[in-house]
Formats: structure tokens, sequence, C-alpha cells
């Protein structure tokens, strides 16, 4: 487990030297399955495509390792209280790839750092140049650790 730990944190690291830190506020979320996503989901974050204005794309926590913070302020019975706790979140990365998400420490750093990614089904049609994502955008996402199967 040790391991995965620190695999994680290395790709975080690379997440984070490939994105800078953005403040996003009211982002969807929840705990529902996304129909379009692949594989197993742990609860998703909706963040705004930097290639289409108006356009959110679905970002899921993947594993479920240390997911229990953020599954219990995303759950529809959490009480305004805890929602309240991820009104605004840290983002770092590409929705149309790979993320850091974390929330707003009371000193303003950010803290309990998630990697989230995107988890289209192939079969879902969607592509990365559906997103408008250039070349340079998916050789970033490649520094950042995703590797892309289609294009």
């Amino acid at each position: 487990m040790q391991l995965k730990i620190i695999l994680t944190a290395f790709l975080m690291l690379r997440i984070l030297r490939a994105y800078p830190w953005m403040i996003i506020r009211d982002a969807p979320r929840g705990l529902s399955d996304r129909p379009e996503v692949a594989s197993s989901q742990y609860g998703w974050f909706e963040f705004p495509n930097p290639g289409r204005q108006g356009h959110l794309l679905p970002l899921v926590f993947a594993s479920h390792l240390r997911t229990g913070w953020w599954t219990k302020r995303m759950s529809s019975h959490a009480k305004p209280k805890l929602k309240a706790h991820i009104d605004t979140v840290w983002f770092a990365g590409d929705p149309r790839f790979i993320g850091v998400v974390a929330a707003p420490a009371r000193k303003g750093t950010p803290r309990r750092l998630h990697v989230i990614e995107q988890r289209i089904s192939e079969r879902s049609g969607q592509r990365f140049i559906d997103w408008c994502a250039t070349s340079e955008d998916i050789e970033r996402g490649r520094r950042a650790g995703v590797k892309p199967v289609q294009l």
C-alpha cells in the first residue's frame, strides 16, 4: 500500500510541475456513477474545458485510497457545513487529461490533495481533439504523466 501512495505522490509532483494551481468555486460534483466514464469511480468533479468555452468535463477519483474525507462532503446526505468545505477547491491540471484537486486550508494553502483523472470510455466516441486539445496540450499532458490512448 505504501508503494501505491508513493507512486501517487510522484504522479502529483509531475502534475504540479506541469500545471499551476487554479481556484475553482462551485464546481459540479457527486458520487453517482457517470455512464460515459469507464472503470470504477469513487466520485467526480466537473471542471471547465480550457479549449471550449462553457463546456464541462468530468474528472473522477479513480482510486478509493484516501477518498473518505472527500466522499463525506460530496454525499447528497452531507450537512451544509461539510459541503461548504469543498464549495471552493484548488485544481492543478487539465480536465481533458488529469489533475490534482485539493481543499483550501484555513491559511489559504491546498490540503487533502488527490489525483483525479479523465476516464471517458472509448465507446463514448469522444476524443481529445473533440475537446479542442492541441498537440501542445497533449504534450504537456504527457509531461504530467498522461498516456493518451486515442487522439
